[in-house]
């Protein structure tokens, strides 16, 4: 229960944000410059980034409208500048029966379909740029415990601190502690599939072409990065990611090579590999009493189409939109109305697209003849069908 004192005090915030990567910080630097006085609370600050160091392996494929979102914020050109790979094209094609279907930027009338990104090089630029805008950085910094009251929600780190706020956002990732103690559920399913990573230089160019093979075990892209080699996403059951994981590098270009039906001729180098593990998981709901998801914390989706960090910029964009209409209007911008609004909309929208690329995994992994047979002919006949490809198109950049 809140004292006197407390209620006739404002609170110390208008949000706190808690879960500084790459949305978490993209979401500071948006309410900060939309006028909120923001914190942003990270256990870890990010891994500095230098042109000098070797290209990250987790990398991003960022969208039109998350481009939009960034340059916004006054943080694209910098990313650009530094190290990105722009894709005008992307080939996507059947590994069991060949059934292909291509996307053109040029088609939808734009000069890049998207670029591909360092997930530390997105993240190291926000958190430069948090600091000129104003937003109060707390790290490291673990909420341990929070109460939501009658103007605001009292948080209680890990230290012993406290602090107070209108709004908390819960940006912590796919695991969040935030999530967790507002008791707020999640369904979905595992995968059961890693997604193993590496960057390769090849044979042929990639041609500022995203590469996509979906074969029995799971999707293969091959992602066009800025110094020409190419980014390696294999998704594969767990036995068959930890088989691959341990070969040797000249046995793992073989099989790489194989898989991508050479398409980009011999595989030539390949760096280290990682993997990580493969999930859908869409929270029950995205509010709670003066608490929002958003990221990750809301929603988690199959790498297959690309759109996992573009959906939580998404989920950027409009929470600020939502806040900022409601300060207009002189409400609480913490009031469930208001985030009513943000919740329904965005968790509308996480769901269709986390259902579809779950769907598109489940048909891409029939092996019946008479199924893929069928599957060859829908593809087909969706890259002659120039409407419904260039809705896709627009869907997926966010437009």
């Amino acid at each position: 229960m809140s004292t006197v004192a407390e209620r006739r005090r404002p609170p110390a915030l208008d949000v706190a944000v808690v879960g500084g990567g790459m949305v978490g910080a993209a979401a500071a630097l948006a309410l900060a410059r939309a006028g909120f006085v923001t914190a942003l609370l990270e256990a870890r600050a990010p891994q500095p980034w230098s042109m000098a160091d070797e290209v990250d392996l987790r990398v991003v494929g960022l969208a039109p409208s998350s481009v939009a979102l960034l340059d916004k914020l006054g943080v694209w050109a910098a990313i650009r500048d530094a190290r990105s790979g722009p894709y005008a094209h992307m080939h996507v094609w059947d590994g069991e029966n060949g059934a292909a279907v291509s996307f053109d930027a040029a088609d939808e009338g734009r000069d890049l379909l998207g670029h591909i990104v360092e997930n530390n090089l997105v993240q190291w630029t926000l958190w430069q740029a948090l600091e000129a805008s104003g937003v109060r950085r707390l790290c490291p910094a673990e909420v341990r415990g929070f109460e939501a009251r009658e103007d605001r929600v009292a948080l209680e780190l890990a230290d012993g601190e406290s602090l107070s706020a209108r709004l908390v956002v819960a940006a912590d990732g796919a695991a969040s502690p935030l999530r967790e103690m507002a008791g707020i559920a999640t369904r979905g399913r595992d995968y059961a599939q890693r997604a193993v990573v590496a960057h390769v230089a090849t044979e042929r160019a990639h041609e500022q072409t995203a590469w996509q093979r979906f074969l029995p075990t799971g999707p293969l892209a091959l992602l066009p990065l800025a110094d020409g080699r190419s980014s390696v996403v294999w998704s594969l059951p767990e036995h068959e990611a930890l088989r691959v994981l341990a070969l040797g590098d000249a046995a793992f270009m073989q099989e790489l090579g194989v898989a991508s039906d050479f398409r980009l001729g011999r595989i030539a180098s390949v760096t280290k590999r990682a993997a990580f593990p493969l999930k859908l998981q869409l929270a029950e709901t995205y509010q709670s009493e003066r608490l929002v998801l958003l990221g990750d914390a809301a929603h988690a989706v199959h790498p297959l189409a690309g759109q996992g960090v573009n959906l939580g910029l998404r989920d950027v964009a409009e929470l600020c939109d939502v806040l900022a209409a409601a300060r207009e209007a002189g409400r609480d911008i913490a009031s469930p109305h208001v985030l009513r609004r943000y919740a329904r909309r965005r968790r509308s929208a996480d769901t269709l697209d986390a259902r579809g690329f779950d769907v598109l995994a489940r048909i891409y992994a029939w092996q019946s003849p008479p199924l893929v047979a069928a599957r060859g002919l829908g593809v087909r006949l969706l890259d002659r069908l120039v409407p419904l490809k260039r809705r896709i198109a627009q869907h997926a950049a966010g437009l």
